[in-house]
């Protein structure tokens, strides 16, 4: 907050007091628990860790809204604890109707609110999980950092110190790449921020369709965009020139192989509806109108919901309904385990695959003994039993948040894009939600149960979803 404040002062906003007071008042509510609060066992078991990270998230967002309403930018508790906790869990989903008319640090603090949750999100996915033991984390001991002689370093805390390093550099690098195309300063910070959080504020109304005369500022954005989807221990492994093990990796082929191929799928959808995609861009009508823009704008939107960042050139539900059916399908898969990412992820979906199939051959075969391997390891059954408990829970999560929120005054189709939305923390979704619309419009009620679901979504179900179970809280 107190770095957000010298850019308030700076534009003469004022906002600037707010921001400050906001500032003042979350290291005063630091002090009180840490003086007040001195541990005597400093060890941390799983319940511990469950309520550390859950209550952690909360606390975030419950003083990241101060400056929202402090600075009078979001008067409204409701709205701007909603934007707080979209901002920290990386969805980008918003009810802010004027972004322009925002003051600049109140947009910074926005941004950086991504920031800082794309960042908590990755250490708490690769060095806190995997000691909790939830979310099938354990698949990717070999690969993800942390404790054990697999890892970048066997301590967190250096660990997490190698993952902030690589996360400050791309953002940095995004920031100068961005600024060197033609954006502003302020504009390339925000969004250098927003794309390596896969967050998707943006400091304009029009989102980065701003820019949709300036192909290399959204080819910029794609390339991180990419980067960001992709597990950061493979990002690690490529800057100190292991290649191979990049390649190597099944997640990573699988991403790519993804991506490629429904980016080709969608090219060819714009090029055969043209005539009704034409006015589909929401700055600039008429850019869909080469095949150069078709590929850059169709590689752009799955990019950025595959990844779920969010950032829009276009409203993709004008593409036809074929299109709009693909984009909705991608709710459902996410990007890479151990990025900033939301959804279901990639690595999930490949050992579902694999071991469905195994199913057809254990039928044919009943007695033999067929392993699930990943990355040329066999899977243990405890951790497909895990994924597979974590698909079926996330389906019957969407499915009854679809129809509360209908109940909630949400029309079917709105309901269900707002439900895979806030779920898989992606941003844009269908319908009053889609691409040209946002959440301003839903009611206050409405608000905080896609906010529930954007921290269940972002904190993997189970952390989350496990505190309301009775004997989590029985005495063993």
């Amino acid at each position: 907050m107190f770095i957000a404040f010298p850019f308030s002062v700076f534009h003469k906003e004022e906002a600037q007091m707010g921001i400050l007071n906001a500032g003042i008042i979350t290291v005063f509510i630091g002090l009180l628990l840490y003086f007040f609060n001195k541990p005597t066992n400093t060890n941390i078991h799983k319940k511990e860790g469950y309520l550390i990270v859950t209550l952690g998230w909360l606390t975030l967002s419950l003083t990241g809204m101060l400056p929202y309403l402090f600075s009078g930018a979001i008067p409204n508790i409701t709205n701007a604890f909603f934007e707080t906790l979209s901002g920290y869990s990386t969805t980008g989903s918003s009810i802010i109707t004027d972004v322009e008319s925002m003051p600049k640090g109140i947009l910074f603090w926005r941004s950086a609110t991504h920031w800082i949750g794309g960042m908590g999100i990755i250490v708490l996915t690769i060095a806190i999980l995997p000691l909790l033991g939830i979310g099938g984390m354990q698949l990717f001991m070999a690969e993800a950092p942390g404790p054990s002689a697999d890892k970048l370093h066997p301590r967190i805390t250096d660990t997490a110190k190698r993952l902030w390093m690589i996360y400050v550099i791309l953002t940095f690098s995004e920031f100068f790449l961005l600024k060197f195309a033609g954006m502003s300063w302020f504009d390339a910070i925000n969004h250098a921020m927003a794309t390596m959080s896969t967050g998707g504020f943006s400091t304009k109304n029009a989102s980065v369709s701003y820019w949709n005369s300036m192909p290399l500022v959204q080819y910029i954005i794609i390339f991180f965009m990419f980067v960001a989807g992709t597990n950061f221990v493979l990002t690690y492994f490529a800057i100190k020139g292991k290649v191979r093990n990049v390649i190597e990796s099944e997640e990573f082929r699988y991403y790519v192989g993804g991506l490629i191929s429904i980016t080709c799928l969608v090219i060819l959808i714009i090029l055969f509806f043209r005539d009704e995609t034409l006015q589909s861009t929401i700055a600039h009508p008429n850019v869909l109108g080469t095949t150069e823009s078709a590929i850059r704008h169709a590689l752009f939107q799955v990019t950025s919901i595959m990844t779920t960042t969010g950032f829009v050139t276009a409203d993709f539900t004008m593409w036809s309904f074929f299109a709009t059916g693909i984009f909705f399908a991608l709710f459902f898969v996410g990007g890479s385990a151990g990025s900033t990412s939301g959804g279901i992820k990639i690595v999930r979906h490949i050992v579902m695959l694999k071991n469905s199939f195994l199913e057809f051959k254990k039928t044919l075969h009943p007695n033999a003994i067929i392993p699930v391997r990943y990355n040329k390891k066999t899977v243990s059954q405890t951790i497909v039993f895990n994924i597979l408990a974590f698909f079926v829970i996330y389906m019957f999560i969407f499915m009854i948040s679809s129809v509360i929120l209908t109940f909630l005054g949400l029309d079917f189709i709105s309901a269900l894009g707002a439900a895979a939305s806030s779920l898989g923390n992606i941003g844009p979704a269908i319908g009053s939600v889609s691409p040209v619309n946002n959440f301003a419009h839903l009611s206050d009620a409405a608000k905080w149960f896609c906010s529930f679901l954007m921290l269940i979504g972002r904190l993997e179900l189970f952390t989350v979803l496990i505190l309301f179970t009775p004997f989590f809280w029985r005495k063993n």
